[in-house]
């Protein structure tokens, strides 16, 4: 049933409701929610206290949700642009009159450029099943339109440990409290992942020492026995010095070694390129705290290495993600609870693929088109066809894809018919040609499966869209009814869509086993089923690879032009800056890091007065010696600026970030911003070497005050 009876509360109003809910947000931690309902309204919106993970409590950024839900300056109404592009000058339509519009333009541009010309453009503004994974597929496979290669976020990583493990099972988060060594690399939970944080403090409380692994001095770090800094992008060369140490003095579990890996005396070769002192002067890390870090890894047992994707946003992010991925095997701690590597849990389910995109009824997808480099998609990279229309929704790629100056670029094109459905007037909205409501988690039914928990959540829908605003799989069926297209799959009710995938999830998975959608709609949280022997994952000695092992020397690197050990290489951009020192023999350049805003999901979020207030004007930290270099002065305006772009910020002296290194957090909305742009006018969109990842972080940068 959709609503939890309130009998139990009576200081709760008979005509109240309480529905079930799920966060939607792209965040681990996928919570728990419950919104009060009086008549059509939400009058009150928090967590369920009865989630084991949620555990009655909220992050900073959705605990406010009934101020985006209810702002002033939602959009409630389709728009058509009335003036230039980007001129943010719109008069209102029906719907009738904006499907028509798009389904007409369209059919034009298949007649004479074919529906590759046609790109959809989406990530992760909203996530669940119906309303972003079947949404990504179905009316575009029907179409025929181009692919997008959504690699924005962890799609190196992803391939890593995917190919060195064969799925992506991290562990029970609380499995920490077992732990008696954490090490959190390149990771900040306390603002992206905050529910993690209750369960780590317990196991500092229990004995547990904890190594925060990065550059910049972050909330979490704060908290940690131990923070250990090395230079951006260096964290390969870090792990496989760890693992010289543990090779040479001979703290490997060779047994388990022998019976678990591939190749791993061919690791321990590599390993031995990388001396203490040879990793020290590469990561700036010093040699006895390499060798300190190593010993205590190798003699601690369980030992859990939790990290996330900042860490693998560089050119060579695939590589030092693979030598993350050895690290755990090497010791032997890979099926251990409290042990092993927690990344993500995704790989538990797996959405069954023809069920989700009915693909095999479908015409083959004519290219696929990376994310990362819409910008030059836009002008010009994209040919044969060119890229003609696009259609945005979950997604906001002018504040959040990487040189959003080209982006920008490419929206202003006279010829480029573009469609946003949002629940804002966005950076991208703004360049649209029409722009659709939608609906928030409030307004629509979804399924969603987390990637730091072990759960699923039904979200049932609390109130009734506001306005004339539409689900994104409500827009795609009105779209697919316009286009001609009469498959029942592209028609389905959200409760068929959802119970179809699911059922055919299902019949492969054992992990779905017992688990329909009744039951999710009547309970609202479902945990996973896991059989006897699998809830630590990998207890059984397998693995989910070609050889049932863990490959260490991962012979399928070489289709990617890797080697099949892990190496590590400096990004591209930092070689090619390397002779670009100044007079006194210093280089110009710092390294902007673009991390998470604690008080936004990237993007979302950033609109709202109250957060943005918490947040704070756009900001860049730099170190006390780097502003003395450069007379800037805590509170001072900076111009900082590359071969790409430029924007101006607010300047934090803090020796919370090294020398040679700045922190300018993502998520601020140009258009909100004084200047006009925000830090994704700096960052490249060149590619990294595994799986077209992105590359935010190898990102070089000049800083000087504004006079």
């Amino acid at each position: 049933m959709a609503y939890i009876m309130n009998a139990s509360n009576p200081s709760l109003h008979d005509s109240v409701r309480l529905v079930r809910g799920a966060c939607p947000h792209d965040c681990p931690d996928t919570c728990a929610t419950i919104a009060e309902v009086q008549g059509d309204r939400v009058v009150r919106f928090y967590a369920d206290p009865t989630h084991p993970f949620t555990n009655g409590w909220l992050c900073a950024k959705v605990r406010p949700y009934l101020e985006r839900v209810y702002a002033p300056d939602r959009l409630l109404y389709p728009l058509r642009r009335a003036g230039p592009k980007g001129s943010n000058r719109w008069e209102r339509v029906s719907w009738e009159a904006a499907i028509d519009e798009i389904a007409k333009r369209w059919k034009e541009i298949i007649a004479r450029y074919g529906a590759a010309a046609i790109l959809p453009y989406s990530y992760s503004g909203t996530l669940g099943l119906l309303q972003l994974v079947i949404c990504n597929a179905r009316l575009w496979n029907r179409m025929g339109a181009s692919g997008l290669q959504r690699s924005i976020c962890g799609a190196a990583a992803e391939a890593a440990v995917e190919a060195t493990l064969g799925a992506r099972l991290a562990p029970d988060p609380a499995d920490v409290l077992y732990s008696n060594l954490v090490l959190i690399w390149g990771h900040n939970p306390a603002s992206t992942g905050p529910h993690f944080m209750p369960l780590l403090r317990q196991a500092q409380k229990r004995g547990a020492y904890v190594v925060v692994i990065d550059p910049r001095r972050t909330l979490t770090a704060r908290s940690a026995n131990e923070h250990i800094r090395p230079r951006p992008a260096t964290d390969g060369a870090l792990a496989l010095g760890m693992m010289h140490v543990i090779f040479s003095e001979g703290l490997h579990d060779e047994a388990w070694l022998e019976r678990h890996t591939i190749g791993w005396r061919d690791l321990r070769n590599r390993a031995a390129e990388y001396p203490p002192d040879r990793v020290a002067a590469i990561t700036g890390v010093p040699r006895d705290t390499i060798i300190t870090l190593a010993r205590r890894y190798a003699t601690t047992r369980p030992a859990l290495l939790k990290t996330a994707d900042g860490v693998q946003r560089h050119g060579n992010g695939g590589q030092t993600f693979r030598a993350l991925c050895c690290l755990p095997a090497v010791v032997g701690q890979y099926g251990v609870r409290g042990g092993g590597l927690a990344y993500s849990t995704s790989g538990y389910v797996r959405w069954d693929a023809e069920a989700v995109g009915h693909a095999s009824e479908c015409p083959p997808t004519p290219r696929v088109v990376n994310m990362n480099r819409l910008g030059a998609a836009l002008t010009g990279e994209v040919t044969d066809p060119p890229i003609m229309s696009l259609f945005v929704f979950c997604a906001n790629p002018v504040t959040s894809s990487p040189n959003a100056g080209l982006i920008i670029k490419g929206l202003l094109r006279d010829d480029l018919f573009t469609v946003v459905h949002e629940q804002f007037m966005t950076d991208t909205a703004r360049y649209a040609d029409i722009v659709l409501p939608a609906t928030t988690q409030l307004e629509h039914v979804d399924l969603h499966k987390a990637y730091g928990h072990r759960y699923l959540q039904y979200n049932h829908a609390a109130v009734p869209p506001p306005g004339e605003c539409k689900s994104n799989w409500d827009v795609m069926r009105l779209l697919a009814r316009a286009m001609g297209y009469t498959e029942p799959w592209l028609h389905e009710d959200a409760e068929e869509a959802i119970r179809g995938v699911l059922d055919a999830t299902r019949a492969h998975n054992p992990f779905l086993e017992g688990i329909t959608l009744e039951r999710l709609q009547a309970e609202g949280t479902v945990p996973l089923h896991f059989p006897p022997g699998r809830e630590v994952p990998f207890a059984d000695g397998y693995f989910p690879t070609p050889s049932g092992k863990v490959e260490l020397r991962c012979e399928a690197m070489r289709a990617h032009g890797l080697d099949p050990l892990p190496e590590y290489v400096p990004p591209a951009e930092f070689q090619a800056a390397s002779n670009g020192h100044g007079a006194d023999g210093h280089s110009p350049f710092l390294v902007l890091i673009s991390g998470a805003s604690h008080h936004y999901v990237s993007s979302s979020f950033a609109n709202q007065p109250g957060l943005r207030a918490k947040e704070g004007p756009p900001f860049i930290e730099i170190n006390p010696e780097d502003a003395a270099a450069r007379g800037i002065r805590h509170g001072d305006d900076v111009h900082v600026e590359n071969e790409r772009g430029w924007c101006r910020l607010r300047a934090v002296v803090t020796d919370d970030v090294p020398p040679g290194v700045v922190v300018a957090p993502k998520g601020p909305w140009a258009s909100l911003s004084p200047d006009g742009r925000n830090v994704n006018w700096l960052t490249p969109d060149a590619l990294a070497d595994l799986a077209g990842q992105s590359t935010f972080h190898s990102n070089l940068v000049q800083v000087r005050r504004v006079i």
